[in-house]
């Protein structure tokens, strides 16, 4: 893969997850948006994270814009 193919699919990662993001915070959709919760008191150490589904559907999405700029590039 060539620094171009590497843009398109870095570029592609980047904005679909953060579109994906933004539409679950936009609309509410508590499996789009990332919750952030850290707490930390002497009795203990809490933290947690909110859902990762539009992390993995942009490496999905990346995938196949990676797929389809090797085979117009060809």
């Amino acid at each position: 893969m060539n620094f171009m193919g590497f843009i398109v699919t870095f570029g592609t990662f980047i904005l679909s997850t953060g579109f994906l993001y933004l539409v679950g915070h936009t609309f509410h959709i508590h499996w789009l948006m990332l919750h952030n919760e850290f707490t930390n008191n002497e009795n203990g150490f809490n933290t947690s994270i909110g859902s990762l589904t539009p992390f993995i559907l942009g490496l999905i999405i990346s995938y196949f814009a990676e797929r389809i700029y090797l085979h117009k590039s060809r």
